[in-house]
């Protein structure tokens, strides 16, 4: 064992003891070898949290950085309580670094809750090209989704409902992944690129890069058509990170008919993930997702 491997593995172990998740997770890498477009060896992978940076709920939160190997680490729920429907997680972080506890873990440990496999995706940061920062984070999301539909079977998940969910960066790395369809951002490395890439469902969490200042503005007129699959949207009225994000997006939702459920709550800024605070209301938005994914026939058992 090398020391960038050396340094992924303690990282994990002290994701895993951090975390109520009663099962260990499987976690594979998702590329054969090296990812597409990389092309020199980066510094091992580290937790950047630091002792002065904000609490969240009272709570520190795990900081990933200087991520090369994309992984995803699958929890499933109880065999009593699986539904066959799996959510993959994207954290955020602005493309710097993943909020892997706040906005993965902690998500999956929920997922779990209402029975659903919870699937934290790793994917590579910082950016690596500033004209298209979410790049590569898309190309490892639509790599993952690929991936998981190929296990479905092995891993007893309905290949129909495989979602995609993700929170500020990770909000429009999912997104984009959604709105890509089968336009893959990379070229196939295997024949699991030839399972499609395209999620079933979509939960956005405060998303950004959306708005008319956003990266990904343009492409939202070009891309949403009505084979985009239906989203939930949250987002908060005093967010830095704006609420015209959803809105921008929810908007040409509706102009082709895809269903959407939009929330914009006047109070909760930014970064909560689902930790529960009691004077925002904003923070019990997994219970108006869990009650949009019932009516949607996304939690029935098989």
């Amino acid at each position: 064992m090398n020391l960038k491997q050396f340094a992924m593995c303690s990282i994990m172990f002290g994701i895993m003891a951090t975390t109520s998740l009663a099962a260990t997770p499987t976690i594979l890498n998702i590329w054969p070898g090296k990812p597409p477009g990389e092309t020199k060896e980066l510094p091992p992978e580290v937790d950047l949290t630091k002792d002065t940076d904000k609490l969240i709920a009272g709570k520190r939160i795990i900081k990933l950085g200087n991520v090369s190997t994309p992984q995803i680490a699958v929890y499933k729920p109880e065999k009593s309580k699986d539904t066959g429907a799996s959510v993959i997680i994207c954290p955020g972080g602005g493309h710097h670094i993943l909020a892997y506890d706040l906005e993965g873990t902690e998500v999956a440990e929920w997922l779990n809750t209402i029975g659903v496999t919870g699937i934290v995706l790793k994917y590579r940061v910082p950016f690596r090209d500033p004209e298209k920062r979410w790049g590569a984070a898309v190309a490892d999301a639509q790599r993952a989704v690929s991936l998981v539909r190929s296990k479905a079977a092995e891993w007893n998940l309905d290949p129909k409902r495989i979602g995609i969910c993700g929170f500020s960066a990770g909000g429009e790395t999912a997104g984009l992944t959604s709105l890509f369809l089968e336009e893959r951002q990379y070229t196939a490395a295997d024949d699991i690129d030839k399972v499609s890439c395209k999620p079933d469902f979509a939960i956005l969490i405060y998303p950004g890069g959306f708005d008319t200042k956003g990266q990904a503005q343009i492409r939202v007129k070009d891309k949403v058509t009505k084979d985009t699959p239906p989203m939930f949207l949250i987002h908060a009225f005093d967010d830095p990170v704006t609420a015209n994000n959803s809105l921008a997006l929810a908007v040409e939702l509706k102009k082709v008919g895809v269903p959407t459920e939009l929330h914009i709550y006047d109070a909760g800024g930014h970064g909560y993930g689902l930790r529960l605070v009691n004077t925002l209301p904003i923070t019990t938005w997994p219970k108006r997702c869990e009650e949009w994914m019932q009516r949607r026939g996304l939690l029935k058992m098989p």
